[in-house]
């Protein structure tokens, strides 16, 4: 099979099962690759070729889109091996680029304390800005998803996200029954109607909200760490981690989920373990 024929089949694929936006960040690898390749059989190509592609192609860009336009080329190989040439192997998948395009390892992130968590609710100013930093410290919702809830989203305890990150049609988010109480007089307090934004404030002013809670009580905080809070928070009260990932940060996987959680001190480890059998 020749390259271009190959691509052409891709990108097909890609218009009828994938996301828009995911087909068009498959577009300047895919271009620059049939530039280059268009002309050639698929097997001709070596992985020395590939190799020096990738790099020349991600030259001065970080290790995160090194990675990410590895895994790409990586997809295309996969995607016609599985459908259409099984005998091909994948030049792509080989331990040199799977050593040079790896991703860096994650850095761990200092956990907020609860304690502090608390303080920093207890500071906010009103219950818009209360109920911000609930629903992303109690419930693990994201700033973005925070912003676009609607009043006909929510029912009872459960708020339900349009087009999450995921891709899926919608998720769920849960929220504790004080949160929700809190949620629901807010709403009636302000008269919202079915179709109204609960939070008619933009990502700027609300980064800006929780930047400013946090240096009240002496700490860096940003949105992120709220949702990290959350996952740490239940972790370390006995949620299963399958819950954290699939229920409160709504992972695809749980090496994602695993990512969120903070470093466990010796002294937590002996806890748990006296928790767990015994003094």
């Amino acid at each position: 099979m020749d390259t271009a024929a190959s691509l052409k089949i891709f990108r097909d694929y890609q218009k009828t099962n994938l996301r828009p936006n995911t087909a068009i960040s498959y577009r300047h690898l895919l271009d620059n690759f049939e530039e280059l390749f268009g002309d050639r059989e698929l097997r001709t190509i070596s992985s020395e070729e590939l190799f020096h592609f990738l790099e020349l192609l991600t030259e001065g860009t970080s290790k995160v889109t090194k990675n990410h336009r590895y895994a790409q080329l990586k997809a295309f190989f996969k995607f016609i091996i599985m459908n259409y040439d099984p005998d091909l192997r994948n030049p792509v998948d080989t331990p040199l680029m799977r050593k040079s395009f790896r991703l860096p390892k994650p850095k761990r992130r200092e956990i907020i304390s609860k304690e502090l968590i608390d303080e920093v609710i207890f500071n906010s100013r009103n219950q818009r800005d209360r109920l911000i930093v609930e629903l992303q410290s109690r419930c693990g919702a994201r700033i973005g998803e925070v912003l676009a809830i609607r009043v006909n989203d929510i029912d009872e305890r459960k708020i339900t996200v349009r087009n999450p990150k995921s891709g899926k049609e919608d998720e769920l988010i849960f929220m504790p029954e004080p949160v929700a109480n809190r949620l629901k007089a807010y709403i009636q307090m302000r008269g919202l109607k079915e179709n109204n934004r609960v939070f008619n404030v933009c990502y700027g002013t609300a980064r800006t909200m929780i930047n400013r809670l946090g240096r009240k009580v002496g700490i860096r905080l940003n949105t992120h760490d709220l949702r990290r809070h959350s996952a740490t928070f239940a972790s370390r009260n006995g949620m299963p981690l399958e819950i954290i990932s699939k229920v409160l940060l709504r992972h695809q996987n749980l090496k994602t989920t695993q990512v969120y959680l903070g470093k466990v001190s010796d002294t937590e480890a002996i806890r748990w373990m006296d928790i767990l059998h015994g003094k």
